[in-house]
């Protein structure tokens, strides 16, 4: 406001300034042509205004020189300044000359009568210019302050209506601690800034306020399954000392204690894999791993473990070299994985057998494992990737529920997916897949 007031105020000034320069040149011409046709050189020449004639300025004083400085006509004898030769001799260089001599405002310039040259120097004060001046002044103070008051206040008002919804999120954030994080904060619209804003946190909420709840019931569950293999040591061992024992009875406690333990450091092992692959989040992997490779070491290994395992591979015809079924990942990991899924497709079917088909699926590398087991009830496949969960139809077979929710986190950690389709009774397809390093 300051700016645009000294920008009106600088434009008035100059538009007036140049505006009485350019009437006080004309009553200078006209004057000059009046004295010079009159043969009059004096003062009581009446200098007339009206029709061809530019009307009179305030105060109004001129001179008419020679060009070698002799003073042939003049409305005021008394009439002398310092800047009178200056002017004169700035006019001789060919230029017209406006100056400033308080309250003055002094004009010098050649006039030509055909035959011969003159200076005229002229000077008046535009009164009424600068009353409208300083009136313009007064009007652009009080305007400016009232509008900076005016401004002070609605930007006060305005901004705090603004920014209210800022205050109405920050208030409600601290309402909200680790025992409320089902609290939301206000959205408004949702489609402004502070809208979006407070939609964004409510959406890392949901995410905390589940990941809490994963936590607490993840801590529960594993207290439970970690308390029953401990219990059941502890529970064998106070029988074992109650009285002397046979050398048979004692061999036979000490395998079943050996079972809960070797199930202890199984489970320790599985939660560690848990805790280490949710800590972890997706990665970029950077070595090179072979998925045919991965799952004939798996295999190797489960069947010098359960004998009684039956395991085919099957490879698409397509693949022409093992390049095409190369991934970029952590190779234990991807190892444990397999594992986990032949282990699971193994222990629930009647059979113990699995078929495992590797191949490409644009992109990725394909990997499926089939089996003729109990199947998955189709209320539990939505839930079957959480950790600890079983379905409803495994509770005679020995289990945690750590197994697939640890793939699933291996898989999303090597950018991957993992599809689940079962019926209760048929079998259960698991399907894997993971980018591949080479294309078709």
């Amino acid at each position: 406001m300051l700016i645009a007031s000294l920008s009106i105020y600088y434009s008035s000034a100059k538009f007036r300034r140049n505006d009485f320069n350019n009437l006080l040149k004309s009553r200078a011409e006209s004057v000059a042509r009046l004295v010079l046709d009159s043969y009059e050189y004096n003062t009581n020449l009446n200098l007339r205004s009206g029709p061809g004639n530019p009307a009179r300025l305030q105060d109004e004083k001129f001179l008419i020189v020679t060009l070698d400085t002799n003073i042939l006509f003049t409305t005021d004898k008394n009439w002398k300044f310092e800047e009178i030769n200056t002017i004169i001799g700035q006019v001789r260089a060919g230029k017209d000359v406006f100056y400033k001599n308080n309250p003055y405002d002094i004009l010098g310039a050649m006039h030509n009568t055909g035959s011969s040259e003159f200076i005229v120097i002229g000077a008046a004060i535009d009164k009424d210019g600068l009353l409208h001046m300083k009136k313009l002044r007064i009007v652009l103070m009080v305007v400016c302050l009232i509008s900076l008051v005016s401004f002070f206040f609605a930007g006060w008002f305005f901004s705090g209506k603004a920014l209210k919804p800022i205050s109405d999120v920050v208030k409600k954030v601290e309402d909200i601690s680790i025992t409320s994080l089902h609290l939301r904060v206000p959205e408004g619209n949702g489609t402004d800034e502070i809208g979006r804003l407070a939609k964004t946190f409510n959406n890392m909420l949901e995410r905390l306020e589940t990941s809490f709840g994963m936590q607490k019931s993840f801590i529960a569950n594993a207290s439970h399954e970690l308390r029953t293999p401990l219990t059941s040591i502890n529970g064998q061992i106070e029988v074992l000392m109650m009285k002397d024992r046979t050398t048979e009875e004692y061999k036979n406690t000490l395998g079943s204690v050996l079972e809960d333990i070797k199930s202890l450091i199984d489970l320790s092992n599985r939660l560690i894999l848990v805790a280490r692959t949710s800590s972890e989040g997706p990665s970029g992997y950077n070595n090179i791993i072979s998925i045919d490779e991965i799952i004939w070491q798996a295999l190797e290994e489960m069947k010098r473990f359960n004998p009684s395992y039956s395991i085919n591979v099957s490879l698409d015809n397509s693949l022409t070299d093992s390049e095409k079924i190369t991934v970029a990942g952590d190779e234990y990991l991807l190892k444990t994985a397999v594992s986990n899924l032949i282990e699971n497709a193994c222990k629930y079917s009647s059979d113990h057998s699995v078929l495992i088909g590797v191949g490409r699926e644009d992109k990725y590398v394909k990997v499926i494992f089939e089996d003729k087991g109990i199947g998955i009830p189709e209320e539990d496949i939505q839930k079957i990737l959480e950790p600890f969960y079983r379905g409803t139809n495994t509770v005679a077979i020995p289990g945690t529920g750590i197994g697939l929710s640890l793939v699933n986190q291996i898989v999303k950690n090597h950018n991957g997916t993992i599809t689940i389709t079962s019926k209760p009774g048929e079998g259960t397809r698991i399907t894997l897949l993971l980018p591949a390093l080479s294309s078709n």
